[in-house]
């Protein structure tokens, strides 16, 4: 409803709870922007959070995460908590938003971390479009532009922005960076 919108507008705090237990105490951006596990992360945004297995690589400063083929070198403020929280050699949940992958050729020119898939479904909402594929394993969502060329059975690349990647502990589910 229109009040709820507007509530939301105002930065208000909101309570995400998960079977009666308060998960995350936030304002609408903090929850979107920093998710304190993965259930907040899965809650907030649509389409949802996309999750994937990685396996933590330290060098170092330096942490990649491997997602099957594909090689993600974190930003050194995300790579310290990855670090600190001694999950070198483990596999943790990467989640990355929707809006937070890219098909258009500007940005993937400059970015750090660029992949080829297969669209499998293409859904115009209007202003936006929405991308299904896969990498590796995990099922994938992009939110891009309605003027993108990508339809079903095209191999597309994509690229990330490491700046918005998140990273969870996959047993605890809680997050080690935003």
């Amino acid at each position: 409803t229109h009040d709820q919108t507007e509530a939301m507008t105002l930065g208000t705090r909101i309570v995400v709870m998960k079977d009666g237990v308060v998960q995350q105490v936030d304002t609408p951006q903090n929850l979107y922007n920093a998710p304190g596990n993965l259930f907040v992360a899965g809650f907030i945004g649509s389409p949802q959070m996309n999750f994937l297995d990685a396996k933590v690589k330290v060098n170092g400063n330096d942490v990649t995460l491997t997602v099957g083929k594909y090689n993600m070198k974190l930003p050194a403020s995300k790579a310290k908590a990855v670090i600190d929280g001694g999950y070198d050699g483990k596999t943790v949940v990467m989640g990355i938003r929707p809006e937070d992958v890219y098909d258009s050729e500007m940005f993937i020119e400059t970015a750090k971390c660029v992949f080829s898939s297969t669209i499998k479904v293409y859904e115009l909402l209007g202003a936006e479009v929405f991308l299904y594929f896969d990498l590796g394993e995990f099922p994938m969502t992009a939110r891009v532009d309605p003027r993108s060329n990508a339809r079903p059975g095209d191999t597309v690349r994509f690229a990330f922005d490491v700046e918005k990647i998140h990273v969870f502990d996959k047993e605890t589910e809680q997050v080690i960076t935003n």
